[in-house]
């Protein structure tokens, strides 16, 4: 190869030539004897500057002067063709003649691309059109994660272009973590990409090597659309998406806090992933990422606040004992098991924990109400660190839901050491004995269990008249306030 015209960072006469786009100034320089092979210090010869600038005439005039295939298909030195130059900017009519000229369509480059999944990913329609036509390869891998050129044109979002590979490609082909095309829309909320996949007939419920479904992933990610397409489509709600625990879609959207997803798979989730042996409650994603509205929603959804012991599978025996850095909890070791909690010791939350959003504590205030709300047995928090170190509004707001005239003496003891210690100031009734409406709602609750009176329409069936109603439910009970992290206190 003659390189004596070239020099670090520029280019030979000729290049300069076609890169203007001069036909007559190339036609010139090839009369003069100059080199049309030159490379530069890239590897690149002046068809290949021809080709990426889409100059047709140049490339022409370049074929006609050697039109050898070794020319033809001479590559940089990223293992870039002429072809594959021209595919990657959409230049169809450069392409048409290089193909003429017996250019090799499924050409490498260094990095596994080849013409056809550059013209995937630059969107370039009529390109790919053609690439097809003329027989390319079309459900090789490429690039280290062994996608196809369908994992591409999905993940791009290039409808038109997935329309066109859907007749030629494998549906069904997955990379080096076995996720397919559909599985892409899903993640990356795709949803005409997805929407072309599943009427072609793609799986709904393929699962990637993690057992990860294209539902599990969409309700992770947040796509409302897709997520709901999925489940029109036969998309299994209930189908484990775990090798480690029998992980469902909800679970991903309680965990990220996406509300409508979470309302949309309650409706559609099997129930024994509540309290099912060997199963994990939702419960147990929202309160680990603090997601109230979610915990709400479940709650109110008729979840159980108690859920299931997942000690030998997360490590955890409820909800509230989810521990780390950020969270102070207190175990109690002399609970008894009752029907109301399924047997599960519970660890009680009492300190709060820290707020991306006030870098302080979201006291327990928070939770206090939606558990007392969902059916959580009061009793199992009159525990004397409970006491110790609650705040005081919460701690009344707890002690509204017992006797507290019948409380233990020892847990008589710290609330009049808090009371001379000015760290809480009982509410003026909690000095008398609780009046007889509060013992008979109390008798109420006892005999019915808080789950049924707490979230269930059995209070209103009772012979009573309609204004106890709210009473017996203990809806006179104001909640706490809480504090937001703009200071503002409200209830």
């Amino acid at each position: 190869m003659h390189f004596t015209e070239c020099y670090p960072d520029t280019v030979s006469s000729v290049a300069a030539a076609v890169r203007s786009g001069s036909r007559k100034q190339l036609r010139r320089l090839i009369k003069r004897g100059r080199s049309v092979e030159c490379r530069d210090n890239r590897g690149w010869s002046a068809l290949h500057e021809a080709a990426a600038a889409g100059s047709t005439e140049c490339v022409q005039e370049l074929l006609s002067a050697v039109g050898s295939r070794a020319y033809v298909n001479s590559l940089t030195h990223e293992g870039e063709s002429a072809c594959h130059l021209a595919a990657q900017r959409g230049h169809l009519a450069v392409v048409q003649l290089l193909l003429e000229a017996h250019a090799n369509i499924d050409q490498l480059t260094n990095d596994l691309s080849c013409p056809l999944y550059a013209a995937v990913d630059g969107g370039h329609k009529e390109v790919v059109e053609l690439l097809v036509c003329e027989g390319a390869e079309v459900n090789r891998t490429h690039t280290a994660s062994c996608w196809t050129c369908l994992h591409q044109a999905v993940y791009k979002g290039h409808s038109e272009i997935v329309r066109i590979l859907i007749n030629v490609c494998n549906l069904e082909a997955v990379d080096d973590h076995r996720i397919t095309p559909l599985f892409l829309a899903a993640q990356y909320g795709q949803q005409e990409c997805l929407e072309i996949l599943v009427n072609a007939g793609a799986n709904v419920n393929t699962q990637a090597a993690d057992l990860a479904t294209p539902l599990l992933i969409a309700s992770q990610e947040g796509h409302q659309a897709c997520v709901d397409f999925l489940l029109d489509h036969g998309a299994d709600p209930n189908k484990a998406c775990s090798l480690d625990w029998p992980q469902l879609p909800i679970h991903a959207a309680a965990e990220f806090g996406h509300i409508g997803i979470l309302r949309r798979l309650i409706a559609v989730t099997d129930r024994k992933c509540d309290r099912g042996d060997g199963m994990v409650s939702p419960l147990y994603m929202t309160v680990k990422n603090n997601h109230i509205k979610c915990v709400e929603l479940l709650l109110k959804e008729g979840y159980s606040p108690d859920a299931q012991d997942c000690t030998h599978i997360l490590g955890l025996s409820s909800p509230l004992s989810l521990s780390n850095r950020t969270y102070r909890f207190v175990r109690s070791d002399d609970l008894t098991h009752s029907k109301n909690i399924h047997k599960n010791r519970w660890e009680v939350y009492t300190m709060g924990f820290s707020s991306p959003h006030n870098h302080g504590k979201i006291e327990l205030t928070h939770w206090l109400p939606l558990l007392m709300k969902a059916g959580l047995e009061p009793s199992l928090l009159m525990q004397s660190r409970m006491l110790e170190e609650s705040k005081g509004d919460v701690l009344n707001y707890l002690l509204e839901f017992v006797n507290w005239s019948t409380l233990s003496s020892s847990l008589k003891h710290i609330l009049d050491q808090r009371r001379a210690e000015k760290t809480w100031e009982p509410c003026p009734r909690f000095d008398n004995i609780p009046p007889l409406s509060h013992i008979c709602r109390l008798q109420v609750r006892s005999v019915l269990g808080p789950d049924l009176v707490m979230r269930t329409n059995v209070v209103e069936q009772l012979p009573v008249p309609s204004p106890l109603h709210d009473f017996l439910k203990f809806r006179d009970i104001p909640e706490p306030p809480v504090q937001t992290h703009f200071g503002i206190m409200t209830p």
